[in-house]
């Protein structure tokens, strides 16, 4: 691997000319050697000084990280405050990391927003690791200190692979691929409308329980993680019942595209465990986008070439059931489990479009839109109903579920990268 660092000792680490044209070599020989890169950022952004020829060394980071962008790792550390036209490397890069009360980014400082819009803000109240680890989503890792923050570094090296030419690290696995996990059934209550903790089921599923979850802290409706079965890296993604039901909005659309794109620029099989009821509704989701966020999803599955199987452990509704990895863009095994209900809608909804007329007309409308919900649920709601249409491959025993993914993805281990003859797509922003 390369590393570089900003040495806030000398000029406040402000980049200058000889400084940018160190990190270019550095870059530059990273690339070439297929080697991740890692940038430890403690500094406070161009060398004034040296004007434009400051602002120049910024451009040339930028564009290699661009060049070097789904071809290696590229990791940015924050150790210190990151200011200005700095705060765009780490942007470019594939993960974030910052430590709490050490870290800032922003583009303009506490004093030039007090000068333009009157308003007071500390370093941290606007760019601190709490902002971006939660609010923001600039940083996918927050730690409490240095040396945490660095061994999980070291920790995600570990399950990444060297570039994007070879496969992740593989490591010997002592968890038994067969183990059953019973535990499952008492974990994810069968009624539907209950919550449930979709990262205890990840961990009981995956080898040793062992999670390191991207993006933790920020929209936290949806868990995006790396994990290992039978040794091998593996993305997750998963709805989390337990925050806003598990539904989609701009942010879970947002985390969960880069999520899948970076699998898929550096081979990393993915598996989708759905209980999704829709996206969400609301005035402020329309008008901020979540046509165009959403979609951003749908295209970074559709694109995606690497493995990929998808799970229903309860519900999966309307447009969030097929933006998730459903079969029909190209999920290539599908399972669910007995519990699973996949539709339009749910059935109340369902049945009060569907029965309008009827229940109108009813002298007791609350007895006759329950029956027709219960007809609804019955027809096109069992467990058996996508199944019966080749829309999922096999509902599998819950306990069984570690067994068959390990089972699925090592017959798509061989899988090759189908890819378009274009320049590049044009995804949606």
């Amino acid at each position: 691997m390369f590393v570089y660092a900003h040495d806030f000792r000398i000029f406040g680490g402000a980049l200058g000319e000889a400084h940018a044209a160190k990190i270019h070599k550095v870059m530059d020989m990273a690339l070439a050697a297929g080697a991740p890169l890692v940038s430890l950022n403690d500094g406070a952004g161009a060398r004034i000084q040296e004007g434009v020829g400051a602002l120049a060394g910024y451009g040339g980071i930028f564009r290699r990280n661009a060049a070097a962008s789904g071809v290696i790792p590229q990791i940015s550390v924050m150790l210190g405050p990151c200011a200005g036209g700095a705060a765009y490397s780490p942007a470019l890069t594939d993960f974030v990391f910052m430590v709490r009360g050490t870290s800032q980014m922003f583009i303009t400082g506490p004093d030039v927003v007090r000068a333009v819009t009157g308003e007071e803000i500390s370093l941290d109240g606007l760019g601190g690791a709490g902002v971006h680890s939660e609010t923001s989503g600039v940083a996918h890792f927050v730690y409490d200190d240095e040396r945490t923050c660095l061994a999980e570094v070291r920790y995600l090296l570990s399950m990444l692979p060297s570039n994007n030419r070879v496969g992740a690290p593989v490591v010997r696995c002592g968890d038994p691929v067969d183990r059953r996990s019973d535990v499952l059934l008492d974990l994810v209550p069968a009624d539907g409308s209950r919550p449930y903790d979709m990262r205890r089921v990840i961990e009981e599923i995956v080898d040793d329980g062992e999670v390191l979850e991207v993006h933790e802290c920020w929209a936290r409706n949806v868990v995006c993680a790396l994990v290992r079965l039978d040794g091998s890296v593996v993305g997750v993604v998963a709805s989390q019942p337990q925050v806003l039901a598990g539904v989609l909005d701009i942010a879970a659309s947002q985390k969960a595209a880069r999520f899948v794109q970076m699998c898929d620029a550096f081979n990393i099989p993915l598996v989708t465990l759905l209980d999704v009821p829709g996206f969400l509704p609301g005035v402020g989701q329309e008008h901020g986008g979540i046509i165009r966020h959403g979609a951003k999803l749908l295209y970074a599955y559709c694109n995606a070439t690497v493995p990929r199987v998808s799970l229903v452990l309860r519900k999966a509704y309307g447009g969030a059931y097929i933006v998730m990895d459903s079969q029909s863009i190209g999920a290539d095994v599908t399972y669910a489990w007995p519990t699973n209900e996949i539709a339009v809608m749910g059935a109340e909804g369902a049945a009060g479009v569907i029965f309008r007329k009827q229940i109108a007309a009813a002298r007791d409308p609350e007895a006759v839109r329950a029956a027709m919900v219960k007809e609804y649920r019955a027809e096109l709601m069992h467990p058996y109903y996508a199944a019966e249409r080749g829309l999922v491959d096999d509902v599998i025993d819950p306990a069984a579920t570690r067994e068959v993914l390990i089972g699925a993805l090592a017959m798509l281990r061989s899988k090759p990268a189908d890819l378009p003859s274009r320049k590049h797509g044009n995804p949606p922003q």
